[in-house]
């Protein structure tokens, strides 16, 4: 545990931060798990790469710029396919991608035991609850409908444990996001509030980044449909601020051509898409989150600027380009 002195980057200590840690020393779940760890390194680098990594065609760029990177960070990216997190937890080290976790709609993949499991085991999910306040993982809270990654099901049917599309946010799901609170969202509810009261941990995005484990956002929210990339979210903004963690910014390419918003699997041909990942990023002094939340859109879009015609050709050189 740090002392009360600047630590070896020469920043301060954050008090809330080594409060919490020191906390959540004890803690034991999945996500301190190294049992889990291992079993997510099966399912991640076994099933889930070889799978997304035979049927396009991957570039990853600029990876070593995560060198100096430890502990809890937040990933944050365009998103616009269900190949958008396999193809993040393939991109990153192995290090860096061992205790990432992503969040996902609690009343529709946290609701039926055997989705729940693949998708703790292929993602490090954790439940949240749509239409709260908090930032926004896939799964994000407040999204139209569920954003867990669609592949969870298509690495599945590769290792003959469920049907492709199982995981896809097309069908199942939609209609109780837009009809309002359905009876699986009010359960999911139920659970965390009786868990609450029985003195159980609950697990958010933040209570991860504290406890000093990395989490996967996509500040936009839900999936582009035609690979522009909207506005984005203040949420992980303000949790970087709130936990004294740095983002990772990264531009997925291609993603949307090869695996468009609506099909249930990537278009045959072994496509091209990319992972490009630019400089750790924190907010700067007196930099709202609304601010730094702008500051890692433009990031993300110079990223794509900058190499989309390294990925797709030079026939392709707007591809992603600003709305």
């Amino acid at each position: 545990m740090a002392g009360d002195g600047p630590d070896e980057t020469g920043r301060a200590p954050h008090p809330r931060r080594e409060a919490v840690a020191r906390a959540a020393v004890d803690v034991k779940d999945r996500f301190s798990s190294r049992g889990h760890a291992m079993a997510r390194y099966v399912a991640q680098r076994v099933v889930l790469k070889p799978t997304i990594w035979s049927i396009t065609s991957v570039t990853v760029i600029d990876r070593d710029r995560l060198k100096g990177v430890e502990g809890g960070f937040i990933v944050v990216a365009n998103h616009s396919s269900h190949l958008d997190a396999p193809l993040i937890l393939g991109a990153l080290p192995r290090r860096l991608a061992r205790y990432l976790a992503t969040g996902a709609a609690a009343d529709y993949f946290f609701d039926v035991p055997w989705r729940r499991k693949l998708t703790e085991l292929f993602f490090n999910a954790f439940p949240v609850q749509r239409g709260s306040s908090t930032a926004t993982p896939a799964g994000t809270p407040g999204s139209p409908r569920p954003e867990a990654p669609g592949a969870v099901a298509a690495a599945a049917a590769a290792a003959g444990s469920a049907p492709a599309g199982a995981g896809s946010t097309a069908g199942a799901g939609t209609s109780a996001a837009s009809a309002g609170p359905s009876a699986a969202r009010k359960r999911a509810a139920a659970k965390i509030a009786a868990r609450r009261r029985a003195g159980q941990p609950t697990v958010s995005a933040r209570s991860l980044l504290e406890r000093g484990y990395p989490v996967l956002v996509f500040p936009e929210g839900t999936r582009s449909k035609d690979g522009t990339v909207a506005s984005f979210k203040p949420g992980a903004a303000a949790l970087a601020a709130a936990c004294d963690v740095p983002i990772i910014p990264l531009a997925l390419i291609g993603a949307h051509i090869a695996h468009p918003r609506g099909s249930s699997w990537p278009r045959p041909g072994r496509l091209p898409v990319g992972v490009a990942f630019g400089d750790p990023m924190r907010p700067e002094p007196g930099e709202t989150p609304l601010e730094f939340s702008a500051r890692l859109r433009a990031e993300i879009l110079r990223l794509k600027d900058a190499n989309t015609a390294r990925i797709l050709g030079p026939e392709h050189p707007s591809e992603g380009a600003r709305p």
